[in-house]
């Protein structure tokens, strides 16, 4: 990636984050609400009301929550599959439930799911996909958490021909206008962004 661009992104990085950081906790418990109502929702029109696999991840600290979500997939009878880092900044995969207990990255100032783990063939099952982002533009490229380990997975997705509806989770004021996020040769647009505000398809994403 060109320095100027790596440039871009971490500045628009940084700013989400600090207005991430400010965020009040009703402000968040209003924000994991309307996710979680909107995420189960579109959950349910790609299924067709059907259980299937659901591949979320946790939101910590001021992230967008994701844990109603979750509980949501869960409650509508989807199996819920949630990522744990690996070295080589792959992910595997671990199914959640209720009595799933958390425990800190080794490699990402994250909590994980404890559990059995499973291989990216797993995950390449899921019926719907939920991933993190700092910032999304509407031609659909996507800044992420800064490690990489998305921007891996998805390619391992297109390389197995995998197609899964997929949704970047961002607050609203995080979707920028097309062309401000500098976009790669290799970067993968993102097809829609998950907000408190709704599920919204972008027209860049593929």
């Amino acid at each position: 990636m060109l320095p100027e661009a790596i440039a871009a992104k971490d500045h628009i990085r940084s700013t989400h984050r600090a207005r991430r950081a400010v965020l009040a906790p009703d402000q968040l418990d209003a924000a994991g609400v309307a996710l979680a109502t909107h995420g189960a929702a579109w959950a349910e029109s790609v299924t067709e009301g059907r259980p299937g696999i659901a591949c979320v991840y946790l939101g910590v600290g001021k992230e967008p929550p994701t844990l109603p979500l979750i509980h949501a997939l869960h409650h509508s009878g989807h199996q819920v599959l949630l990522p744990v880092c690996e070295p080589g900044r792959e992910l595997s995969w671990v199914f959640w439930t209720p009595d799933t207990g958390f425990e800190p990255s080794k490699y990402a100032p994250i909590l994980e799911p404890a559990g059995r783990r499973y291989g990216p063939e797993t995950a390449g099952d899921a019926a719907v996909l939920f991933i993190p982002a700092t910032a999304v533009d509407r031609a659909g490229n996507r800044i992420g958490q800064g490690g990489g380990y998305y921007d891996k997975f998805l390619r391992h997705l297109a390389a197995a021909g995998k197609e899964i509806p997929l949704a970047a989770v961002i607050y609203d004021d995080e979707l920028l206008p097309a062309g401000r996020i500098p976009a790669e040769e290799f970067d993968r647009p993102v097809p829609a962004v998950l907000a408190p505000s709704g599920y919204l398809p972008l027209a860049g994403g593929a």
